[in-house]
Formats: C-alpha cells, structure tokens, sequence
C-alpha cells in the first residue's frame, strides 16, 4: 500500500514504544489491517478514514478522522461488541476483503444501539449475532450444506447428528445435548440469505456456530465470552 484511503474501524490496539500504538483495523477495502499509529487510536464502534503505506504486515498509519460521533454500548451490547471484535481479530486472515462481513459488522453495530427500545432484548440479541456469525462464517468458507450429512446421504427428518468442523453433519443413534436434531438442520434449507432466523434457526444455530467459532478458535478461548458468563453471574447474585 502506498498512501492508500481506508475506511474501517478499530478492533483493538496495544501499546507500542513511547507514543505509539500497534492497532488492529476493520476495513472495507481490505478487511483486516495491521499497523503502526503514532497518536491516541481512536475509539471502538466508530466508523474511521486514515492513510495507509507500507508493504509489511505492519502498515504505517497516518492522517486519522472519526467520521462519527462517539458510541457507547453498556450491558449485554458492550460485551456483544467486544465479541464481535475479538472475533473479527482471531479469526480474520489479514488483507483479505469481506464486503458481506463488513457491512454485517457495521448493520450490528447499528442494531446493538438500538437494544434499550427492544420488546425482547435477549431474543433481539441472539438474532443480530447470530446473523453476523452467518455471513462471517460463510465468507471464510464455511458454509454449510444443511440437506446433505458427511455420507453425501440425506439429512433425515427424525434422525440425530453430531457435527464435525472439517466432516459435516454425522449421523449417530443416540441423541444428546451435543447433537442436532435433522428437523432443525433440515430448517435452515428454507433461510432467505439477510432474513431473521426462525425460532427453529435460532436453536439450531446457535448450539452449531459456537462450536464451530470454538473448533477454529482452538486452545485460547475467548475473553469476551469468560468476562460475559461472569458477568451475568454476578448480576444473578
């Protein structure tokens, strides 16, 4: 890259050296960007515009703008977005467009803002990440055939299946609080591509796409999920 415009937004930074910043970007031009700024980065959540050169993995950043003003998520939506940003950082390869991931990404953003004015706010949750998780996973090539099992067999109605990340959906006799019921999978054959999910969906999709998240994540689980789960807790005592 040489001088080159991106549009995007910050999914975490560290410091680095005296007065600058190792920043991990969300782009619409390339996806993930890694670089050097040598100001204060810029909030999370917050569409950006800066100047990018270099030809290592680390660019130079330079002539930052925030184009909006600040957001603030509290509760369930902070932990959302930190999720989602941790995601987009482990999972992500670097340089690699995602236009599909990238406006889901920034749609959620929107839609997390809006949780205080929901009727259901937990089910309103589940829908938007589970719907992230849908395009993130698809662009990374993971879409799933929801009518065929790993046997190139049909997915039965009234069957049992445990799923494999690199196999597909694997028939077993006995059902389990691990395994997908054929009805559910079977429901995803009928999902309009940037519709809600269904109640069926929602169940299916969200015992399937932990486990793929996690299976990808391998060894480090994620820090989002821990500081959620004892969040909750707390509040619960």
């Amino acid at each position: 890259m040489r001088n080159e415009i991106l549009h995007g937004y910050l999914i975490h930074h560290r410091k680095y050296r005296e007065k600058s910043h190792i920043v991990h970007l969300f782009t619409q031009e390339h996806g993930r960007v890694d670089g050097i700024l040598r100001q204060t980065p810029p909030p999370q959540y917050q569409p950006i515009c800066l100047q990018a050169s270099g030809k290592s993995e680390l660019k130079n950043f330079s002539k930052l703008e925030i184009v909006n003003q600040p957001i603030f998520f509290f509760g369930d939506a902070f932990f959302s977005g930190f999720y989602l940003n941790e995601v987009l950082l482990r999972l992500c390869p670097l340089e690699v467009e995602m236009p599909e991931t990238f406006a889901q990404y920034a749609h959620t953003l929107e839609q997390l803002q809006c949780m205080s004015a929901q009727d259901n706010p937990d089910l309103f949750l589940r829908q938007i990440l589970r719907q992230f998780e849908h395009e993130l996973l698809e662009e990374l090539g993971y879409a799933l055939d929801y009518s065929t099992d790993a046997n190139q067999q049909q997915i039965q109605l009234y069957e049992n299946y445990q799923f494999h990340l690199n196999e597909g959906f694997q028939p077993v006799i006995k059902a389990s609080r691990a395994t997908l019921s054929g009805q559910h999978i079977l429901s995803m054959c009928d999902y309009e591509k940037g519709g809600e999910f269904n109640s069926e969906q929602l169940q299916l999709l969200s015992k399937l796409y932990r486990q793929m998240i996690t299976s990808l994540l391998g060894d480090r689980p994620l820090k989002s999920r821990q500081l959620w789960i004892q969040n909750s807790q707390t509040q619960r005592h």
